[in-house]
Formats: C-alpha cells, structure tokens, sequence
C-alpha cells in the first residue's frame, strides 16, 4: 500500500493533538511547519518538517514556507494520469493525501487594534494556495479548514480503514472554497474601506457575512431562515447582542428589534420605541427612561401588545415594571440594573437583550443593502445629522420652540415608518402614526384616527412632500397646528396658501425620507 501524507499548517491549534494521533495510527506520515510542527510533536506524535520535504528552508521571515513545487505538485497531481505520475516520480515528489490549514486571523488582528504593518502580515499566502490547491484535487485530495471539521476526518479513518471517502472530500472542498473566498472578501473590505474609503460602489461588490445562527423558521413558519453577521460591525448590531432570558430569536424579532435600535439611537435624550411590525407604534425622549416608555406606550397601546422594546439607557426597575405589566415580544437595553433584569426574567419567554453602545448616535457607516430577484440594490444610509437640515419656514405663522422641537422630533421618527408615512407627535412623544399606505391622505387619517383627540395641538411630519391640500384640509380639521414635510412639489405655492389659510405652520426641509 503506498504510504499516505497529510500536510498541516494551522494557526488554531485547537484539536490539532489528537488529529495527528489518529493520522498517524491510520499511517500517514505528517509534514508540517514551524510552530504546528512543534505542537506535533509535543502531542507526542512523529512530523517531517516541510523543508526536509522541499530541501528548501523557509524565508523571508516565514512568508515562503510551502510554496514550492515540490508541495503543491504533490497536491494537484492526478492520481489517475499516467502522464503527472511519471512527472512526480521524475522530479522525486510525493504525493500528499490530507491538506490541513486554517488561516492567519486576519480579522481579529483588525479588531484587535493592531497597527497596519501588523495586519498585512496577517494576510496569508500560502494557506489559501494550499487550501484552494486540495479543493481543486478533491478526487484525490481531502482538505480541513476548520478544527470543527477534525472529528468528520477522525470518523471516516476509522470507519472506512483509513480512507476518507469521496463524498466527504466533496464536501469539504465545497467548504474550503467558501472558507477562502470569505477571508478574501474579509481582506477586501478592510483595505478598501483603509485605502479606498471615497468609491462607495465598487464594480465588482463581495458581500461578507458568516452564520451567527440557525432560526426556528423565517417571516412565515413554512420559510427557512438563519442569521448572519458582517465581517467588521461599526454601529451596534442585533446580531451581537447578548441574550440574557427568553426564546431564541426569530426572523421577525430581529427585523423589528433592528429597527427599534436605529430609532432610539436618534437620540441623545433617554428615549423608547415599540416596535410592530417593522413600524413604530409608540416613540417618546423624556427626561427619564420610565416616563418616555410610557409616553411612547400611551400612543397606540392596543398594537404596542406583542411589540419589540427598545431603550438607550440602561433598563431601571420602575421601566422594567411597566414593560412586564402587559405582553411584549422583546426588550432590548445598552445594559439593566440587577433588580429591572429580574424583574424582566419573571416573564419566561420575553426576550431580554444587552447591546452595549445604543446610548450613543449611531454613525453613518456602511451602505444600505435590499434584495431583489436576482440583483443587490445597494445605497448610502438614510443619515441627516441633526445640524445638517434646514427648516424652511415657508408659512406666514413661525412655530413656536416648543412647536420645532416636536417637529424635529417628528422628522426624526418618520424616517423610520413605511412610506407613505404620517407622524403626528406632541410633548416629544408620538401621539399618532399611519405607515405604509399606497395614499398619503389614508396615512393621515390612520395617524388621526389612533391619535384619537390627541391630535389637537400637535405637529405632523411627513415623510414626503404634499401634492394636495386634502392634507393640509385634514390636519386643520382635527387642531393640528404646525407641518413639517420635505417640500419640492410643482404644486408648493397651493400647499402654502392652504396652510395659511388655515393658519398652520409649515415647515420645509428640502430631505426626503422614503421607506420602502
């Protein structure tokens, strides 16, 4: 029988003892390099090292290791040409049966902090030409990019008398090209953001994302569904909040939870949002957590049961109290006193999240991404600092302070409703909301109608221009007092004369905020 080889090269040692226990008890002789050819050998079990194999040493402070013929022949020789044998045995190579390697931890020496002649030197060269050499072979050649996948390996030896089976090198080499092509796109995207940071689209666009986990199922329960995480996340994310009680997330929850995030984190007051449906029913800023959960709850109160909670400041008892005294989906905090978690544990199946870094405005980072059949529409995040917009005061009435900060307030939470979307606010709070409606005069009453009376004395935000005055005849109607929309219709001058006639204020921002 000719004699088995496997070459291993990794930087995660994990596992990596026993692994070379069971090679060499199935007879492959092991090659390995530098530190990994150390650990080998403490384990106990026999290594060649690869210059012994390449009669070359490394150099170049370890950058030319196994990047020699003399490897790589080894690999991509097909065992079945008579041709590449007679070449192999010519030129005195070997062949190699098991590739082992995992990666240079790129990402986490980005992470880390490290200083950039650090980094570079994280981006390996010769594990990926390994790894995409064995996966090219996969008829002859098995390849192990992962410890998780050492137990696989160790199965097959024993169960098929030290062969690894060709379904099993399928596979892996299935594995091993996705494992390359996300640390490339890894590398890709922290030297384009470094050195390239002005070309927001680049012609050819790699997304980068790895599974965080598998969900129970999808929007609907007959749909698959899994999360996964981007490679480098700058503003806080759902996908690395702790789970500290209740179910494992859902598809829906963690829609919802993302867009309660980016709506507390307008901000800098302590603020609340529940969330429904991928549309705020309650928002409010208040001096205190307790009292704008209850301001954003007292909105709608009839959608806020089963809704996602979130809060940028930490969860006290009193805050806690209010949000178990009726059903809710989800609860999601920067942190939580000790007494408002256990609080929020008596209800066993709400989930309770900690995302650290809410309480601070989110930055613009990163583009905007939404799938469609067959294509990726990709787009800058819908960002206006908040002394980056004007407002126009285009009606002969001024608003008072108090009027612009609700109008602010207002502009600030219809970003984030479902165009057409109608925002109808007072007192820093939503008193009103009607999203996602194909007309925007549906919208505006929807908002009236939840705001059942409370309307009277209350600002109106509109996430785009009014080409009617039908709305301004319905804001009117019910003592809305003050307007807040982007402008820009052919038909402005008529929605100006109407406010005035009505006496309403109106303001324009010139910025549109359509959510689709």
């Amino acid at each position: 029988m000719a004699k088995k080889r496997a070459l291993i090269s990794v930087s995660d040692k994990t596992g990596l003892g026993k692994l070379a226990k069971v090679l060499e008890k199935h007879g492959f002789e092991i090659i390995s390099t530098g530190g990994t050819a150390r650990a080998i050998e403490e384990s106990g079990a026999k290594v060649t090292p690869v210059e012994n194999v390449t009669d070359f040493k490394e150099m170049l402070d370890g950058r030319v290791k196994t990047l020699h013929p003399k490897i790589h022949a080894g690999i991509l020789a097909l065992r079945d040409s008579k041709k590449h044998m007679t070449q192999l045995e010519e030129a005195n190579i070997f062949l190699i049966d098991l590739v082992v390697v995992n990666l240079y931890p790129f990402r986490k020496t980005v992470e880390g902090g490290a200083p950039l002649d650090e980094v570079i030197e994280n981006i390996d060269i010769g594990g990926p030409t390994l790894i995409r050499a064995a996966a090219k072979n996969f008829q002859d050649v098995a390849v192990v990019v992962h410890p998780d996948q050492y137990k696989l390996i160790e199965e097959e030896l024993e169960k098929n008398n030290g062969e690894i089976s060709q379904k099993t090198r399928q596979l892996l080499a299935a594995k091993a090209f996705e494992h390359t092509a996300y640390y490339d796109t890894t590398i890709n995207t922290f030297l384009h953001g470094k050195f390239n940071p002005d070309e927001l689209f680049p012609v050819d666009f790699s997304v980068n994302y790895r599974k965080v986990m598998d969900l129970r199922y999808g929007e609907n329960p007959h749909q698959k569904a899994a999360l996964y995480k981007e490679s480098f996340v700058h503003n806080p994310s759902v996908a690395t909040a702790t789970i500290l009680n209740g179910k494992p997330l859902s598809f829906n929850n963690i829609f919802d939870a993302n867009d309660a995030v980016a709506v507390v984190q307008e901000f800098e007051e302590p603020a609340a949002c529940l969330i429904k449906h991928n549309n705020a029913c309650g928002t409010a800023v208040s001096a205190s957590l307790s009292e704008a959960f209850e301001k954003g709850h007292q909105c709608d109160p009839k959608s806020a049961f089963g809704s996602i909670i979130a809060l940028n400041r930490k969860c006290d008892l009193e805050t806690a109290k209010k949000i178990t005294s009726f059903f809710n989906e989800l609860v999601l905090a920067p942190s939580y006193n000790e007494d408002a978690l256990a609080e929020l544990k008596k209800k066993q199946n709400l989930r309770v999240l900690e995302l650290p870094g809410i309480d601070k405005p989110l930055e613009q980072e990163g583009l905007d991404y939404k799938k469609v059949e067959g294509a990726m529409l990709a787009q800058t995040k819908d960002f206006i600092d908040k002394n980056e917009f004007d407002l126009n005061v285009v009606s002969e009435k001024k608003p008072t302070k108090e009027q612009i900060k609700d109008m602010v307030f207002a502009w600030r939470i219809v970003k984030h409703i479902k165009s057409n979307a109608i925002v109808l606010a007072k007192d820093q709070a939503t008193v009103g909301i009607g999203a996602g409606q194909m007309s925007r005069v549906d919208s505006v009453e929807i908002a009236v109608n939840k705001a059942g009376g409370r309307e009277k004395g209350a600002v109106l935000a509109s996430d785009g221009f009014f080409p009617f005055r039908d709305n301004i005849d319905i804001a009117a109607e019910h003592g809305i007092e003050a307007i807040i929309e982007p402008g820009g219709s052919v038909k402005d001058q008529k929605i100006i004369d109407a406010a005035n006639e009505k006496g309403l204020v109106l303001v324009f921002t010139g910025a549109r905020h359509f959510k689709h």
